[in-house]
């Protein structure tokens, strides 16, 4: 057996294990078998791994420093899915980067300051990057804090998350088709990419409510049949290619905001219903709500003239972002997120 070192992480809602790259073999292949190993996949509990047997808690982060003079450290995000194995790069997490700031400067890739530490860091998997404000008193991180985020017990350490290059950074565009409104399979859809690549439709175009918990909506199986057609086509159509066996573009199902936010939203990961929202989904979908001719039109709850900090309500509560727009594109999207170190050590495959 290898054993390698490695950190078990919260970040935001979801939790996976933190590797320095330097301790992962370089050829890609050897890796990824490693690192299946590691989760105990393809295995729907992974029992024989690290991975907690569902799509929020079987993610893998990858850290290194950067050569780029604007950022301080590199990371580069695996999505495994537990019963097949299949291990994509498609995509962010904003959720898991959380953990990075705090990694980073933990394993001396980032000097702390007294107070708060920024780490710059350059998202691989979207050509993008992000500034994360660590919370290091004394000079060194700290976990404990007052933020809260709905889906996560307790109290934390708030990380805050400045997005720069969200705005098509996987499509292209904000509205990869250019139009604000796409029919397919006589659906009514917004294709949208604001750091995630996303689809949105009204709940009530499919019969439903939109405010069904996830273990309802994932039990419908002709639902979810009908969603995966669509987000195959949709796929294509944002310049993503043949997306069968890739975890984007994401799907979302919207309704009217119950709870003082902008939207409600039920989020497909993309075969899995998310207990919350990922971070950069609900940046796509806010967004989506700012857009007078999306299919949030008429559904969406806010005024124009006010901030572009908004709500996106989830299954357990509500996500905050905040947008600053340049004329119909997003230059800087902003989020509130908390980590966690779980355990720290030595991993064997």
């Amino acid at each position: 057996m290898t054993g390698i070192p490695c950190t078990i992480m919260r970040g935001g809602t979801s939790k996976g294990p933190v590797f320095l790259e330097s301790d992962l073999p370089a050829d890609v292949s050897t890796r990824n078998q490693m690192l299946l190993q590691i989760m105990g996949s393809p295995d729907a509990r992974q029992i024989d791994g690290v991975g907690g047997a569902h799509p929020l808690t079987s993610k893998v982060a990858i850290v290194s420093p950067s050569t780029r003079i604007d950022a301080d450290v590199e990371y580069l995000f695996l999505q495994i899915t537990p019963e097949t194995g299949a291990i994509s790069d498609a995509q962010n997490c904003g959720n898991m980067l959380a953990a990075v700031g705090p990694f980073a400067i933990e394993r001396g890739l980032v000097d702390a300051l007294v107070g708060e530490t920024v780490v710059r860091v350059y998202l691989r998997n979207s050509d993008s990057s992000a500034e994360l404000v660590v919370q290091t008193p004394n000079g060194r991180v700290t976990y404990n804090g007052d933020a809260k985020i709905d889906g996560v017990p307790g109290t934390h350490a708030p990380v805050l998350q400045r997005y720069f290059g969200t705005s098509g950074a996987q499509c292209g565009a904000l509205l990869p088709t250019g139009q604000p409104i796409n029919v397919i399979d006589a659906v009514a859809c917004t294709l949208i990419d604001n750091g995630m690549p996303s689809v949105l439709i009204r709940a009530a175009d499919l019969g439903l409510t939109g405010y069904e918990a996830p273990e309802e909506l994932e039990a419908e199986g002709a639902l979810k049949k009908r969603l995966e057609a669509i987000r195959i086509q949709a796929g294509s159509m944002m310049n993503l290619g043949d997306v069968t066996e890739q975890t984007i573009p994401k799907m979302c199902l919207i309704a009217p905001p119950r709870a003082g936010g902008i939207i409600s939203t039920r989020s497909f990961i993309p075969h899995r219903v998310h207990q919350t929202i990922g971070v950069l989904a609900a940046a796509s979908a806010a967004a989506a709500c700012m857009l007078p001719e999306s299919v949030a039109a008429g559904l969406a709850q806010f005024e124009p003239s006010e901030s572009g900090r908004v709500d996106v309500e989830h299954p357990t509560g509500a996500l905050t972002v905040e947008l600053q727009w340049a004329g119909d594109t997003v230059v800087h999207t902003a989020l509130l997120r908390t980590a966690r170190k779980i355990m720290e050590g030595i991993v064997f495959s």
